[in-house]
């Protein structure tokens, strides 16, 4: 049963999503905030797998809320936001935000996004989250880090093309094609570049290939 802790500073959409996800019959939802500071506390208390994070909310907004929860505990951020490019979503992936959903959202993908996202992938796939990356990367102010390209020689070969297809937004199946490997292959490769990196996850390592130089946006 995937846990669901589900925080927004507006009840309504507490309460609608709530509806959506208490009626699967993998999901429940174990609790509710209304800012930053609530969903830390309920995070700790109540150890959610997922917590859908507002990114927008009086007092503590979402991205500071989502680099304590992820620092202090297990759960997997999804980010909530109205707007298809949010310049806060940035800060919440930098934080350690798995992905991020419109509130909007249909019922049956709100599902499936937890799902997701409480099985460790991360929301890479739609085209508004590749955007999103390549439009963070290529600012001015995020150019190449010359201490995250030294970390690359830690990877082998195929790690390397395994991240880049990753960057890219390459599905695992896609990548299996790509290279001439199994699935199984990929996630093995996915899991070993996210330990030696010390990242989270797929969202993580998507940034960290464009920061380090592994990957160039436009290319």
């Amino acid at each position: 049963m995937v846990r669901v802790l589900i925080v927004d500073d507006q009840d309504l959409f507490r309460a609608g999503f709530a509806m959506i996800l208490d009626a699967q019959p993998d999901i429940t939802v174990v609790g509710e905030a209304g800012d930053g500071d609530a969903a830390i506390a309920a995070a700790g208390a109540l150890s959610p797998d997922v917590v859908l994070m507002d990114i927008r909310m009086p007092g503590m907004g979402g991205v500071e809320a989502t680099e304590r929860i992820c620092a202090t505990t297990s759960a997997k951020v999804l980010v909530l936001t109205m707007f298809d490019v949010d310049e806060y979503v940035y800060g919440a992936l930098r934080a350690g935000a798995s992905g991020f959903i419109l509130k909007d959202i249909r019922r049956d993908e709100l599902a499936h996004a937890v799902r997701v996202v409480a099985e460790g992938e991360s929301l890479l796939a739609p085209a508004i989250t590749r955007r999103l990356v390549e439009d963070l990367v290529r600012r001015p102010a995020h150019g190449v880090a010359p201490r995250l390209a030294a970390r690359l020689d830690l990877l082998t070969d195929r790690e390397a093309e395994t991240l880049r297809l990753v960057a890219r937004g390459s599905s695992n199946a896609e990548i299996a094609a790509e290279l001439f490997v199994s699935e199984h292959t990929v996630k093995t490769h996915v899991s070993r570049i996210l330990a030696k990196l010390g990242l989270r996850d797929r969202v993580q390592a998507v940034v960290f290939a464009y920061e380090s130089g592994l990957v160039v946006a436009g290319e």
